[in-house]
């Protein structure tokens, strides 16, 4: 993950790495310490005592790495590190017991999730608000409509810049909702959790206690072989690259120079050629158009696990869901933020979109028909244009 050929991928730094991870996972054991504590399992002394222990531990991620070959998973060796932080035997017994690795596993990408829609949220917030900006100011610029590549009817720029916004806050709701009811994973080794119930204290009462401990919802049972949450997450991701991608489609087809209508904001070093000083490429939509192109698989491999999951816990599929699930993350959360720098930049040439719209008047009015009937002035055949940016930037106003 250098991000050499994953162009931009610095602007998920941090969010999604193999450190994020395992603190991911430490916070997890740490919080099912405190959730045991909380149920009566634990002394809540001892419960803290053992986070501030654990919370300083030092993680070495390339000797984790290395290890979770053995294990299948990162769960294990970072457990027995977390064990010997401690140095309390007794203690250290309580480190995880009662969990199994894929309900620490599962969690820890919750959390990661969260915090990835968190930062998608906040960029797709940012792309809405300069969306809405173009789609006011240029409401009543006419330009020609297309469609399968050749001259529709006019419309204008302010209702192209709606239906984009319409799109990135369909996209952000689903983030949101998403977001709001991302669940705890909870289940013992087979979802039963009979461990916890040796404990002398009521699982569910435990299970609940986790997932307030993470502010994360408790879903009344475990979903070890249940992948919806998982592939919930991946549709809105992907719903996110989709909206983006249209966007980043179209101002790279208006800015081809024989069309020239849009084109995206200069900035120093961007958009070079190594062979023609001429050029300034889109760069950014080049790269959100690439996030569109590659999420939709990444998604269907998570439902092609969740198809997988056999018996109390799966095998094999639960794994590949691991580097799907991340690099999808990292995907969205890059063009993300490269849409928003994108539309903030976004310069409009509405006096060329006029120009070839008259040209053009003919072949945008022909729908209308009539024999001998001239064609009046394309801005005035925009039939409910206005009402439809009206009522996007009545939604965007009010979410």
């Amino acid at each position: 993950m250098s991000g050499l050929l994953e162009p931009g991928a610095h602007r998920a730094a941090g969010l999604i790495g193999d450190a994020a991870v395992a603190e991911a996972l430490r916070t997890v054991e740490i919080a099912w310490l405190r959730a045991l504590a909380a149920t009566g399992a634990l002394e809540a002394a001892e419960a803290d005592r053992a986070a501030e222990a654990l919370s300083g531990a030092r993680l070495d991620l390339a000797d984790l790495s290395r290890k979770a070959e053995d294990a299948g998973n990162p769960v294990v060796p970072l457990v027995a590190a977390l064990r010997d932080a401690l140095g309390d035997e007794s203690l250290a017994a309580r480190v995880h017991r009662g969990l199994t690795s894929q309900d620490t596993l599962d969690t820890a990408l919750v959390l990661l999730t969260r915090d990835a829609f968190d930062r998608i949220g906040t960029d797709l917030g940012a792309t809405a608000d300069r969306l809405a900006t173009l789609a006011a100011r240029h409401r009543d610029a006419v330009m020609p409509g297309r469609t399968l590549t050749q001259y529709a009817v006019p419309v204008t720029f302010g209702l192209t810049a709606a239906q984009w916004l319409a799109g990135v806050l369909d996209a952000r709701d689903a983030v949101r909702d998403r977001r709001d009811h991302l669940p705890v994973q909870c289940g013992g080794a087979a979802g039963t959790l009979s461990l916890v119930a040796e404990f002398g204290t009521d699982p569910v009462a435990t299970a609940r206690a986790f997932a307030a401990e993470l502010a994360l919802r408790w879903p009344g049972l475990p979903w070890h072989t249940r992948r919806r949450p998982v592939t919930d997450a991946g549709d809105a991701l992907v719903g996110v690259c989709d909206a983006l991608g249209v966007v980043a489609t179209d101002v790279g087809v208006l800015s081809r120079p024989e069309i020239a209508e849009v084109r995206e904001g200069a900035a120093p070093g961007r958009g070079g050629s190594s062979t023609m000083p001429h050029k300034r490429n889109p760069v950014l939509s080049v790269l959100v158009r690439s996030a569109a192109l590659q999420a939709p698989q990444l998604g269907a491999q998570l439902h092609l696990a969740a198809a997988q999951a056999v018996d109390q816990r799966p095998d094999g599929a639960w794994h590949t869901e691991w580097p799907a699930l991340r690099r999808l993350l990292e995907l969205t959360i890059t063009a993300a933020a490269q849409a928003a720098e994108l539309t903030a930049g976004l310069e409009v040439d509405t006096a060329l979109m006029r120009a070839r719209t008259d040209d053009a008047a003919d072949q945008l009015l022909a729908e209308r028909g009539g024999a001998g009937e001239r064609p009046d002035d394309p801005a005035e055949y925009l039939g409910a244009t206005a009402r439809f940016i009206d009522a996007v930037l009545d939604r965007h106003r009010s979410s």
